[in-house]
């Protein structure tokens, strides 16, 4: 069985354990007194952020050792150390003198401690004399206070952490720069109690020990009014209600005003004591303060409400109050019942109305009739809800001068009455009155040919509804297989004849803007951004992943047809909200004008009757080349393995960074930038690919991810792995993890980290390795993306000038005959939607008898992949293992 050590290949496992025993019980002595070391390490005692080095020597006779280097008697795994090697004589066996060094970039507490250094000699182990490193400096603050609000003469907590060393830290707080207490050590240390501020303050802390004196950052606590109290109703009306409350304690400032809310509630539905905002756009009004009162007027009679309340000072608003349901009583009739007719026959009268047009300001309960004659006192009715009566007249019906009158009432009273009406006569010849009259019974609307109608009609729909389930089946099956299948003349290919569809109507895409239910404003700007469906003619799929497929397509353009790509997506929009920030961002990358970067054609959507809002798809150009991981890894674990000169691996890193600082500058972070996204173009420049996962900052600088999501964590950088905050500086961090790519061929990046342990790896300060034969500058340029403070990461417009004066640096390239670009596939590679955290599996390895020695770069091979083919003639700077397979266990860079 074997085990492998920590930086020293793979050795048998009793030789481990022997040397951690060793290392750990071996007395000192023994060893000094046959020590190879010549010099041993230093003491380094400094603040943070010191740049040191440790350094050991040693004289060994025969093969040179490797060294290693221990902290508290343990190896260091991934130390940032070189060794030099230099022989005194001509003779391997003859002594060497070994010098190795371990650099520690910035000093910080966990690199603290007692350093030796070890060899392994024969079948002995030897460690140095020891080195102490010490971090000893200004207090450094963990910690500090924060802005805040709060209301006037309410309790609150500050916190305030620093650490040295040297220890012991004293923290001293200071209130508007004046000190709570008269030495450090005697006032309040980590967290500080206020019992309450009548004005706005500021706040800060001071951190002391033996070293000196270091001050936070000032936090300003901005004092509000406090919430009122006793919100109440003091009078109410049919349409206006009275309310008055208590203002809250608001320090020195005075009250400026107070802001009242009304919004109607169907008896409180949608409105609970505690929701902070109301369910629609509420009524709102100021009252000038003092008098804390306020009168709501034209509000509805009869109408549940909820108000609230919230008063302002100079420093702002205090928070509202619960909401109190009100409601406005019930009113009577503001009008008279309309158009009433009297008539008498004999010893009747009939009397007639209609409802009163003026507003009834509650419930119509009924109406009241008064009639009275000259010699007869006045006779009340109620009526009830009809709108007529048959009044029987006392005597002989020679009643003079009667007059009715009419009223409508509610719960809250009676109405105004009518003007009175007098009683006419009814003459021979006259219309009868409205009782009497009796409506003629009409013919029926049907008769028995009806059916014959509502048969026919059905066998119609019948024969509609067959007709477009046809239509559809047919037309699902043309899309998704081709409309036919039939060899090419020249080679005998199976190739696909697609049939678009001709017409094109923007109905279509009207009514489907106009379903989804987003803004007018947002459906002008897509206009020119969405396309019909029926437009797009489906191929073979080019690429799927967990997040989508990408397909080879036609789009007709009426007067041409243009061959694009098509990613469909399986994100889901789950909200309106969603549907309109993807369309928005849409319409942005439409305008995208860049050479280095994709640009987007348009966008169509596929509808599911099982989701609620249709799933997007996205019509991209065409890139025959394919996508740049593909190409790197074809050159290096292909048939035939080629060299790729610097020189084009520092142009893909330019192309990109020119393409991402165009993004950056239409403030664009990408998210997902990889060397999987990023497509070769015919000219084998490189444009940046794949907004999938990309948003626009509308405000600030930057973006926070709502959803949890699957994310390429290998690529992220490690502020957006802790918290979903996305910047250009993150996009700069993935920018870097592209560069290694490219570097390496294509190799993974952290080989041998998983995806759940990146985030601790990358905590503990370990980043990626030089890759082999990649120039210094080029890898100072990756370190510099890694930078745990985003601001100290450099911008794409650095990276871009860094990268053109690297290039213009090197000398000229060989001429392209070294390296043939074959066109293996007239449908070249896509790139697998993103989602893929870990990075693409290397692709299948091409079929040997798919050779292209003899083939030139404008011929199509079967196979249908791109391949690299080396020239027949090699470059003299061109090593002739160089572009060999890497050995199993070297792949991942080590």
């Amino acid at each position: 069985m074997a085990w492998r050590c920590p930086r020293m290949g793979r050795v048998p496992l009793a030789w481990c354990l022997a040397l951690c025993g060793w290392v750990c019980m071996a007395p000192r002595g023994t060893q000094a007194e046959e020590s190879p070391f010549v010099g041993n390490p230093g003491n380094i005692t400094g603040a943070r952020g010191l740049t040191g080095t440790l350094r050991c020597q040693l004289q060994v006779q025969g093969e040179p050792p490797e060294v290693h280097w221990l902290r508290d008697g343990q190896i260091l795994e991934l130390a940032d150390s070189t060794q030099t090697q230099v022989p005194l004589g001509e003779d391997e066996q003859d002594d060497w003198i070994v010098v190795s060094q371990l650099r520690i970039a910035s000093l910080q507490l966990s690199d603290a401690g007692q350093y030796q250094c070890l060899v392994f000699l024969g079948h002995r182990n030897f460690v140095s004399q020891p080195g102490y490193v010490g971090l000893e400096g200004l207090p450094y603050f963990l910690e500090e206070p924060e802005d805040r609000t709060v209301a006037a003469n309410t309790p609150f907590n500050l916190s305030c952490q620093a650490q040295g060393p040297p220890e012991p830290v004293d923290l001293l707080w200071l209130q508007d720069a004046v000190p709570l207490a008269t030495a450090p050590g005697h006032g309040p240390q980590r967290n500080l109690h206020v019992p309450g501020l009548n004005k706005t303050s500021s706040f800060s802390c001071e951190a002391h020990n033996a070293k000196g004196v270091t001050t936070s950052r000032t936090a300003t606590i901005k004092v509000l009014p406090q919430q009122p109290r006793n919100l109440h109703l003091v009078s109410r009306q049919p349409t206006e209600l009275e309310v008055a409350w208590t203002p809250g304690l608001s320090g020195i400032y005075p009250l400026t005003h107070c802001t009242l809310q009304a919004v109607l509630s169907d008896d409180g539905v949608g409105i609970q004591a505690g929701e902070p905002d109301p369910p629609e756009e509420p009524l709102t009004l100021q009252a000038s303060v003092p008098p804390h009162q306020l009168r709501l007027g034209s509000l509805h009679p009869h109408t549940p409400y909820h108000i609230r309340v919230a008063c302002t000072s100079s420093q702002g608003p205090s928070s509202w109050t619960h909401w109190l349901p009100v409601a406005t009583p019930e009113g009577v009739p503001l009008g008279p019942p309309e158009n009433i007719s009297a008539t008498r026959n004999g010893s009747q009268a009939f009397v007639h109305w209609q409802e009163p047009r003026a507003p009834l300001q509650g419930t119509l309960l009924g109406y009241r009739l008064a009639y009275q004659g000259q010699d007869t006192p006045e006779v009340l009715m109620d009526i009830g809800l009809r709108q007529e009566v048959t009044l029987e007249l006392q005597g002989d019906g020679s009643v003079s001068n009667l007059t009715v009158c009419v009223a409508a009432y509610t719960a809250a009273g009676d109405g105004p009455w009518s003007l009175p009406v007098p009683l006419e006569a009814w003459r021979p010849g006259q219309a009868q009155p409205v009782h009497q009259l009796v409506k003629e019974p009409s013919a029926p609307a049907f008769s028995w040919p009806w059916w014959y109608v509502l048969l026919g009609a059905v066998v119609a729909a019948a024969c509609v509804l067959i007709l477009a389930l046809f239509l559809v089946h047919r037309r699902k099956k043309e899309t998704r297989y081709g409309e036919v299948f039939e060899p090419t003349v020249e080679r005998g290919e199976l190739v696909v004849r697609y049939r678009v569809r001709k017409s094109y109507s923007r109905r279509t895409t009207e009514a489907t803007l106009n379903s989804l239910g987003i803004s007018e404003e947002l459906k002008e700007k897509l206009r020119d951004v969405m396309v019909d469906r029926h437009k797009v003619a489906l191929g073979k799929t080019l690429g799927e992943g967990e997040f989508g497929a990408v397909m080879e397509g036609q789009l007709n353009q009426d007067d041409s047809i243009l061959k694009v790509a098509v990613k469909t997506m399986k994100i889901a929009i789950c909200t309106r909200s969603e549907l309109e920030d993807f369309l928005s961002e849409a319409v942005c990358m439409k305008e995208f004008d860049h050479p280095n970067v994709m640009r987007l054609i348009g966008v169509c959507f596929q509808g599911s009757e099982r989701e609620s809002f249709p799933a997007p798809v996205v019509i991209l150009p065409f890139m025959k080349h394919g996508d740049l991981h593909s190409f790197l890894l074809y050159s290096r674990l292909g048939d035939q393995p080629v060299y790729l000169p610097t020189q084009m691996l520092v142009k893909f890193m330019a192309d990109i960074a020119s393409g991402m600082e165009y993004l950056s500058t239409k403030r664009f972070i990408h998210r997902d930038l990889a060397a999987r996204n990023c497509m070769l173009n015919e000219n084998m420049s490189v444009c940046v690919a794949d907004f999938g996962l990309s948003k626009k900052i509308y405000n600030g600088d930057y973006y926070r991810q709502g959803r949890i999501a699957k994310m390429p964590v290998k690529w992220i950088a490690i502020e957006s792995l802790a918290d979903r905050v996305y910047t250009s500086k993150s996009d700069v961090w993935s920018f870097g993890v592209t560069m290694w790519e490219i570097a390496t061929r294509g190799q993974t990046p952290y080989p041998g980290v998983e995806n759940s342990e990146i985030y601790d790896y990358l905590r503990q300060g370990n980043r990626l390795k030089q890759p082999a034969d990649c120039l210094d500058g080029l890898y100072a340029l990756m370190s510099r993306c890694w930078e745990l403070n985003p601001q100290d990461r450099p911008s794409f417009t650095e990276l871009r000038e860094d990268l053109e004066n690297t290039l213009k640096a090197l000398p000229p390239a060989q001429e392209p005959d070294e390296i043939l670009y074959v066109n293996m596939d007239e449908g070249g590679g896509y790139p697998e939607p993103p989602g893929a955290a870990g990075g693409a599996d290397p692709p299948t390895q091409p079929d040997p008898k798919d050779s292209c020695s003899c083939l030139t770069s404008a011929e199509v091979h079967p196979a249908g992949r791109y391949v690299l083919c080396p020239s027949t003639t090699p470059s003299p700077a061109q090593p002739a293992d160089r572009g060999s397979p890497a050995a199993p266990g070297q792949e991942d860079g080590a």
